[in-house]
């Protein structure tokens, strides 16, 4: 019968532990563990290098201006110093690596201004008589200074470019590029771009290579309903080697239907979508348009194939938004949830601010805001009572009732007044443009604009979830503003914001004294 050493313990009975027996190293006769080759670990190394016919020193092409390394013949490899990227191009340009088994890799720390890199490899392989012995080397890279093509082109001639994309909206605000702007900085789509110049009805962006020029556009296309189309203008040609030296343009047109725009819907884009609205309001807009019925609190998406193949405009666009106050309001529908987003139907009685003291104007309309709005509250609307609306499609729809105004969203201007700190506890980064001489660009209006986006931002989640906002050093809380002043205005919470790294000299100068 078996008992397990544990048994046997409690037995109280005699149990004999199993020693490891040791023999005398063949060389020094020092005792150790045995083994194939009966040779202590010092003994193996010094009879047998396995080291031998590894490269130590390697010399690797490196761009000193965009930080490129060159994987021969011709592809570039964007690296950091000490990082994967790095480590993993470093082992890859070894040769007769193959021979051995690749343990581990690391950096070995060295001045960064040295033009020196070294890896600290650990290797292993089979020697005498299937013993498997391990050791460590260094290998140095050697960094050689030189220019990628695309920088070289670029320092001979900063204006010389291959590809420029040009995007255009026509519209008479500049705001879908102002969030355009956050998208194209999150995703570093312009990360390769030479040049970036602001223009009166849009951006240009310049590249030097056709296929960084095409994959900008293809980024645009995922995120705004676009169309595009290109063009090409032969530069040189060299008749001996038969190339061609072309300069491309791609010109891109962005939908000018934008967020919280009201449309009249075509009657045929009307029948395709069930019968929707004809007035409806743009709710969102990405690589499709959002389009929301605020009477019917129905919604449908709309495409850029079928959006362009009709290629509507707006009724009214945000900057022809009229401040309302609510005097009266009555829920006459439950609270329901439209695409993510809640609705509710309410009969109100509304006025226009700019009508006090002039007429007793009041006006019952019907609103999906229900569930935001209570008397005493400010909206932003549309002024269809006094509006001139001159749109061929509004006029095909002979007998249509045109209430005499649609809110679109609350109004919290008072409450902004009441909060006396101007700045934001929040920034954004932008692209640095400049700005072309023949652009008639009104720096007031422009800056109003950006300003409005920046209270969109606070108001819209949904909006911050595909930007990046980052803490703003300079703010500091206004003494003068009380805890209660404007509480109930919209803000962005401190957990969304990033925090923005800078690296100064000072700093690297202390990293590498403590390194040292």
């Amino acid at each position: 019968m078996l008992h397990s050493p544990a048994m046997t313990e409690e037995a109280g009975m005699f149990m004999v532990h199993q020693t490891v027996g040791s023999v005398l190293c063949c060389k020094c006769g020092i005792p150790m563990a045995p083994n194939a080759a009966n040779m202590c670990v010092k003994c193996l190394r010094s009879e047998v290098d396995i080291t031998e016919g590894l490269q130590k020193h390697v010399t690797i092409v490196h761009c000193p201006e965009c930080n490129c390394y060159l994987q021969p013949p011709r592809t570039w490899i964007k690296a950091q110093l000490e990082s994967k990227e790095l480590l993993t191009f470093c082992v890859k340009r070894l040769k007769n690596l193959n021979k051995v088994r690749l343990v581990h890799a690391e950096f070995i720390w060295t001045e960064p201004h040295s033009k020196r890199i070294k890896v600290k490899l650990k290797v292993q392989k089979e020697v005498l008589n299937g013993a498997i012995l391990e050791q460590s080397y260094v290998v140095e890279f050697v960094q050689q200074e030189h220019m990628c093509e695309s920088c070289s082109r670029v320092q001979a001639n900063p204006d010389q470019w291959v590809a420029s994309v040009q995007l255009r909206q026509h519209v008479s605000h500049r705001r879908t590029f102002f969030y355009l702007e956050q998208l194209i900085l999150r995703h570093g789509a312009a990360a390769s771009a030479i040049k970036i110049k602001q223009m009166e009805q849009g951006i240009d962006f310049f590249f030097a290579n056709r296929s960084h020029g095409v994959k900008f556009v293809e980024f645009v296309g995922k995120v705004a309903p676009v169309r595009s189309r290109s063009d090409k203008q032969l530069v040189s040609h060299d008749s001996k080697s038969n190339n061609y030296n072309y300069k491309h343009t791609f010109s891109v047109e962005i939908s000018p239907i934008c967020r919280e725009d009201l449309i009249c819907l075509p009657p045929k884009v009307r029948s395709s979508l069930g019968n929707l609205g004809p007035l409806v309001i743009c709710t969102k807009v990405t690589n499709s348009i959002a389009l929301f019925d605020p009477f019917t609190l129905r919604h449908c998406f709309l495409d850029t194939d079928q959006y362009w193949r009709y290629s509507f405009k707006s009724l009214h666009t945000s900057r022809e938004l009229v401040e309302y106050i609510v005097l009266d309001l009555e829920i006459i529908s439950p609270e329901v949830n439209v695409g993510g987003s809640r609705f509710a139907l309410a009969d109100a009685q509304v006025a226009r601010v700019s009508d006090f003291g002039k007429n007793d104007t009041i006006f019952n309309i019907k609103t999906h805001l229900g569930h935001l709005l209570n008397p005493g509250d400010y909206a932003l609307g549309y002024d269809l009572y006094g509006a001139n609306s001159n749109d061929d499609e509004l006029e095909k729809y002979r007998g249509l009732v045109i209430p005499d105004a649609i809110l679109i969203k609350k109004s919290y201007e008072e409450k902004r007044q009441k909060k006396h700190a101007k700045a934001r506890p929040w920034k954004l980064k932008s692209l640095g443009m400049e700005v072309d001489d023949k652009a008639k660009l009104d720096q007031e209006k422009v800056d109003s604009e950006y300003e409005q986006f920046l209270k969109d931002l606070e108001e819209n989640p949904e909006m911050r979830m595909n930007i990046s906002l980052y803490h703003n050093e300079e703010y500091q809380p206004s003494e003068m503003a009380s805890m209660t002043d404007g509480e109930d205005a919209p803000s962005v919470p401190l957990e969304e914001l990033l925090a923005d790294l800078e690296l100064r000299d000072d700093e690297d100068e202390d990293d590498s004294s403590m390194r040292e």
